[in-house]
């Protein structure tokens, strides 16, 4: 946990940002694997651990805005839990690292909010995403479940709290980008003809755990990245192929770290690999090089298509103007994904607490209906102390090649005779995390080598 300080000062300035009524936090619960006593692994809810910090499963929390009380319930350890899991820390000590003096007992919590609602007070939550905390919304408020009503205040006052990263934030999300660095070039010196893609996902996560870290999602480890968010991993990787690895590390304290690379499991690239690895590295340094606070991420996200778009031109895969094909969304044949997007507690930071409040404004609102467009997380103006990921990338779908072919679509930007003769291509993608500064931006992390040159000396030693 963080300095008890910490958790004060965080609580202090959303419940001055809040007019009046309770903030109600629920915490997570073990959910079952396929019996009650053989859970998944607990991970406690973001927005409990910012405010909260105690990684305990089925608690919750108030903050009574009208009469000034924190209050943390839940149930202390009984004889048969001591029994089976030794004697812990309490909840009460844990209570009190995070600064808050009262607790009770999980069966309070009705009613408190009971008699909050009888006299007519406000009960505000948030989006549950659990099913158990649906249910739990249901029985505490006594509504339906199709009547949930999140409050919009409270997410907009816990969006602009946590989108700004404290320096002691950082600091986690560095640890969580450094082991992500090491879990990427294991992956590059393990990947060769032979080796299946479970075994480097196993690698991988095998060197986190010994660094503390849990995963911040599952890896993406596969030879067909054309696949966006590719989970099958009994592939044999062979010579010829591209090998795409996205994965990132999380802190014990929940920050996550999200980076992607591409090599070849040959030691060297072929030439067409080459040549659009190098339109993707383009792409993403020119992205790089815009972010600063006051420029709409969306104006990035289309610059970096623009870039993706001339880079595809050149190798005879597009024609026309560059400009005009993205505006007509012709480069969505191959890049159908945003640029990226918040990280932070969350590897899609907060984005349980809806995407319209993370990365647009009531005033832009995100377009939920454009192909490509409607896959862009953050659309808003950066603001020094965000953090967010750079993540272009070229996939090659059939699936949808063959679509677009017969209905000719942007056939004025897309030649489709060459298009097809990279139909089987696969994929690139190239990702890091950054903390936009007061006049620019800062790579997270020590850096991780993304150059044609650096991968391949890399792999050439390495496989030697």
């Amino acid at each position: 946990m963080f300095s008890v300080q910490t958790y004060q000062d965080r609580r202090a300035v959303l419940q001055s940002s809040v007019a009046n009524g309770i903030l109600l936090f629920l915490g997570n619960i073990e959910n079952p694997v396929n019996f009650e006593h053989n859970p998944y692994y607990f991970r406690q809810d973001s927005t409990f651990l910012y405010y909260f910090g105690i990684q305990e499963p089925r608690i919750a929390a108030i903050i009574d805005i009208d009469e000034n009380k924190t209050i943390v319930f839940g149930d202390e350890l009984s004889i048969d839990d001591i029994v089976w899991m030794g004697r812990q820390e309490t909840l009460k000590e844990k209570s009190l690292k995070s600064g808050v003096q009262e607790t009770l007992p999980y069966a309070q919590l009705s009613q408190y909010l009971l008699k909050a609602q009888n006299s007519g007070r406000k009960v505000h939550y948030l989006p549950p995403y659990q099913s158990s905390n649906k249910i739990l919304l249901v029985d505490l408020l006594d509504i339906k479940i199709g009547e949930l009503r999140p409050s919009v205040e409270m997410i907009k006052a816990i969006v602009k709290q946590r989108s700004v990263k404290e320096p002691q934030e950082i600091v986690q999300i560095e640890q969580a980008v450094n082991v992500s660095n090491e879990m990427h070039l294991l992956a590059m010196r393990i990947a060769r003809p032979g080796v299946k893609e479970y075994e480097i996902a196993n690698a991988i996560q095998y060197l986190a755990a010994n660094k503390e870290c849990q995963m911040s999602y599952p890896p993406i480890v596969t030879i067909n990245g054309g696949i966006l968010h590719n989970h099958y991993r009994l592939n044999t990787l062979k010579e010829g192929d591209l090998f795409l690895n996205d994965s990132g590390a999380e802190t014990a304290m929940g920050y996550a770290g999200d980076l992607t690379r591409t090599f070849p499991v040959s030691n060297t690239f072929t030439t067409k690999q080459k040549e659009m690895y190098e339109v993707v590295l383009n792409a993403f340094n020119n992205a790089q090089h815009l972010l600063k606070p006051g420029v709409r991420f969306k104006d990035i996200h289309l610059k970096a298509s623009q870039h993706l778009v001339e880079g595809l031109i050149d190798l005879g895969l597009m024609k026309g103007d560059p400009e005009e094909a993205v505006k007509n969304h012709a480069h969505t044949l191959f890049f159908q994904c945003g640029l990226g997007h918040m990280m932070g507690l969350d590897v899609h930071d907060m984005e349980d607490l809806g995407e319209q409040y993370i990365g647009y404004t009531e005033e832009e609102p995100k377009d939920t209906k454009t192909f490509g467009l409607k896959s862009l997380r953050l659309g808003k103006e950066l603001d020094s102390g965000f953090v967010v990921t750079v993540e272009p990338g070229i996939y090659m779908i059939p699936e949808l090649i063959d679509i677009w072919q017969s209905e000719n679509k942007n056939a004025a930007f897309i030649n489709y005779d060459k298009v097809n003769e990279y139909r089987n291509f696969g994929g690139i993608r190239v990702e890091d995390d950054f903390l936009i500064t007061d006049d620019g931006y800062k790579l997270l992390g020590n850096g991780l080598i993304k150059t044609v040159e650096e991968i391949e000396n890399y792999r050439t030693e390495h496989l030697a």
